[in-house]
Parts: structure tokens; sequence; C-alpha cells
């Protein structure tokens, strides 16, 4: 009621009455199986707005919004192998079931990865995830040197690939967030104002780059309140009057050359909340 629903019958104001969105249509998202599950009972009007955007953002885009998750909210790295491709495995039947195609992406609860979680992802066909950039190790152009992350950031607006460690050349498309707009979003309330949410994108976009942060959901609207209306003219009026492309990433992936590689750290894994 704080969150899914209005941002799923978000309001924008205009001289000739309010127009009703869909933000939904404007991000990409994901949402967990078993949040579904309950919505699908308990609010059915809001699980049909949330099934119709992906529908909605294929038809604009050629690429839905909606982003698989695996299946329960368990960080991953931390489950046995045969579990963790479980979990993903579910994920993606569950995604079939509601969205009526098979997902491109997947994201992982708290961003939580390891080598072994990325290479379950690329095993099982899937596309692309998206990571904390304090979760990348090191990174390199093409086949030049690496650059350790500490002497060097990458840049979030660029795709990068992941290898499979087995030496089969199979590979996961990363996405590293922008850390400074998402914080921004969620601990300083840029999303209270539609001109300054836009203005942060727009500070740091460049030609053929993707520029995109990652927030909890609950962000617009309960942690935030009114901040779904905020988003809701940012996404649909400001961005577009500012000459900005609302996309979403398989529809960037299906243009964009991804010609940056990246590692992660190594170890028992990384989250976004939990860096080290």
């Amino acid at each position: 009621s704080e969150c899914y629903r209005p941002n799923a019958f978000a309001r924008i104001p205009a001289p000739e009455g309010e127009t009703t969105v869909n933000n939904f249509e404007r991000l990409s998202f994901n949402v967990g199986p078993t949040l579904l599950q309950w919505m699908e009972q308990a609010d059915p009007a809001t699980y049909a707005r949330i099934i119709e955007a992906d529908r909605a953002s294929v038809e604009r885009l050629g690429h839905g919004n909606a982003i698989a998750q695996s299946y329960h909210h368990t960080i991953l790295p931390l489950s046995p192998s045969h579990d963790q491709r479980t979990q993903v495995r579910w994920g993606m039947a569950d995604f079939r079931h509601r969205f009526g195609r098979d997902p491109e992406g997947m994201w992982l609860p708290e961003t939580a990865a390891n080598d072994d979680t990325l290479a379950i992802l690329i095993e099982e066909g899937l596309s692309f995830t998206i990571l904390s950039a304090k979760q990348a190790s090191r990174w390199r152009e093409g086949d030049g040197p690496w650059t350790l992350t500490d002497d060097r950031p990458l840049d979030p607006r660029l795709p990068y690939r992941y290898i499979h460690r087995d030496g089969s050349g199979r590979s996961l498309t990363l996405f590293f967030y922008d850390l400074d707009i998402a914080r921004a979003i969620a601990f300083e309330r840029a999303g209270s104002s539609s001109e300054g949410f836009i203005d942060l994108f727009e500070a740091r976009a460049d030609e053929g780059k993707l520029v995109h942060a990652a927030t909890d959901g609950e962000t617009y609207g309960h942690h935030h309140v009114f901040s779904d209306l905020g988003l809701a003219y940012a996404l649909f009026v400001e961005a577009e009057g500012r000459g900005l492309e609302v996309t979403n990433y398989g529809t960037y992936l299906e243009d964009a050359e991804v010609s940056h590689e990246a590692a992660i750290w190594r170890g028992e894994g990384t989250a976004w909340s939990c860096s080290h």
C-alpha cells in the first residue's frame, strides 16, 4: 500500500487533470517470487499492473523491464552450490510462469555474489546481473593490462564482461550501478524533486553510455513518502523533456559493445551492503 501500489498507479498532475501512469513501465525492476505469489492473491490489481508493465516495455523497447530473482531472499554465496543452482532455476521458472518469457537477467539478493554464483548464472543461460562497483576487484579494456579498482575505479556507465573461470570463454555481462546516485536517492532524498532526480543522471550522461542506479523499491513511497510521484514525473515528463532516453538493460545490451572486462573479489563473496 505504500510502495508497490502507488508506483503501479502513480499520479502526474496536468492542467487538464491528473494522469495515472505505471512507474514499472519505465523502471528496470525485480520483485521476489514469494512476494509476487502473495500479491497475486492479496492485491491482484497491483500484481496485474506489474505484469502489464513488463509487456508494455517489451512492446516499447523490444526487451522487458522485469528482471528475475533467485526464488528466496537467501544470500547465495553462503549456500552450497546445489542450493544456489536450485534457487536460480526456481526463480527463472517462476519468472517464466508470471511474465510469459525467458528472463534475460537476474537480481541477486543484496547483490551477493562470488565466482561460483556468477558461474551458475552463466551456466543457466542468463545474460546479465547488477552489482555494486565496490564488488569489482579489477578491470581492463579489451586484452589490455588489468587495473585494480583500488588504484582506479571502473566507469559504472559501461557494461563489463565477466568470463567463466572454467576456460570455456562463456560470459555474463556485469552492470555496476552508480554508487553516488544510489546514495543520493536512498539517503539524501533526491527523489523528492523530479528535477533534482534527473539532474543526477543528466550530469553523468554521455553518448553511448548507460547511467543507472540500484535502490530498494521501498524507497519510493515508504522510506520517502510521495517520492513515487516525483519518480513518475521524472520518468514520464522530465527525462523526455531533456532528451534523455529511458531504457532497460536488455535493450541497451542489444546495441552496446561490451569491450571491457571485470573480475570480482574472490573468497566467500561480497554484497552491496557488505563490500568487504
